[in-house]
C-alpha cells in the first residue's frame, strides 16, 4: 500500500499542469533540451518513457541539469525498472497497467508509482491497494470520457491521469471531468521537432497545453 507521502506527491504532480507530455527519447543529447523547452513553457512534470535504450540516461540528464523538471519514467513493467528509474534520478513512476510482482515491489519502495487501469474491476483492485490516482490507458480505446464519467458514478473517490489517444483536439473535453486530475500526451513533443532540436516549437505547444485549463 502507498503511504500518504507517496500519495500526495503523486496528487501534486497530477496538479502542476493539464497535461503530462509522454516523451519517447531516442538520443540522450535531445533530453536537456527538451525537458527544458517544455519547463520553459509551463509543462514540469516530463514522463520518459522506458521504450529506448536511452531513456534512463535522458532521465538522469534531465534529473541532473534541468531545474524545475519534475521527470518521471513511463512504461514501468517490472520491480527491477522501478529500481533502475528511482537510481537514475526519477520522482515518479508510471505503468499501463499493474501486476502481482509490480504491486509488490511498489509497496515498500520509495518511488511514488501510478497503476493504469481501464475497467471498474481494475480500479476497484487498485483502490482496495490504498491507490487513489491511477492512469487511464488506453483512454480512447477503453471508452474515453464517457467511460471515466461512468467509472466516476460508483467510485467517486478515486483521480485519474487519461493517457492513450489523446490529443489537443480532444484534452479540453478529459479535463472537464471532475475525476480528471491531468492527460498524458505525445503532442508536444513531436518526433521530427525532437530530432531537428527546434526547442521553440516544443515550448511554443508546452504553452498552448498549459492553457487547456
Amino acid at each position: 500500500m502507498p503511504n500518504d507521502q507517496q500519495l500526495a506527491t503523486l496528487q501534486h504532480i497530477a496538479g502542476l499542469a493539464p497535461v503530462i507530455p509522454v516523451v519517447v527519447v531516442d538520443q540522450v543529447a535531445h533530453a536537456v533540451g527538451l525537458a527544458r523547452a517544455l519547463v520553459a513553457g509551463g509543462i514540469p512534470a516530463i514522463e520518459i518513457t522506458l521504450r529506448t535504450a536511452a531513456a534512463l540516461d535522458a532521465i538522469r540528464a534531465v534529473a541532473a541539469e534541468v531545474e524545475g523538471a519534475v521527470v518521471g519514467v513511463g512504461t514501468v513493467l517490472t520491480p527491477a525498472q522501478l529500481d533502475a528509474a528511482w537510481k537514475a534520478g526519477a520522482r515518479f513512476a508510471v505503468s499501463p497497467g499493474s501486476s502481482p510482482r509490480l504491486l509488490a515491489a511498489a509497496r515498500d519502495h520509495e518511488l511514488p508509482w501510478l497503476p493504469g487501469a481501464a475497467t471498474a474491476s481494475e480500479c476497484m483492485h487498485l483502490l482496495e491497494e490504498g491507490y487513489r490516482l491511477l492512469k487511464f490507458f488506453p483512454a480512447e480505446a477503453a471508452g474515453g470520457v464517457a467511460a471515466l464519467k461512468g467509472i466516476g458514478g460508483p467510485l467517486p473517490q478515486l483521480g485519474f491521469v487519461a493517457t492513450g489517444g489523446i490529443g489537443p483536439d480532444n484534452a479540453a473535453s478529459y479535463l472537464k471531468l471532475p475525476n480528471l486530475r491531468a492527460v498524458g500526451g505525445s503532442w508536444l513533443t513531436p518526433a521530427d521537432a525532437v530530432q531537428s532540436g527546434d526547442w521553440a516549437r516544443i515550448e511554443a505547444l508546452a504553452r498552448a497545453a498549459k492553457g487547456l485549463r
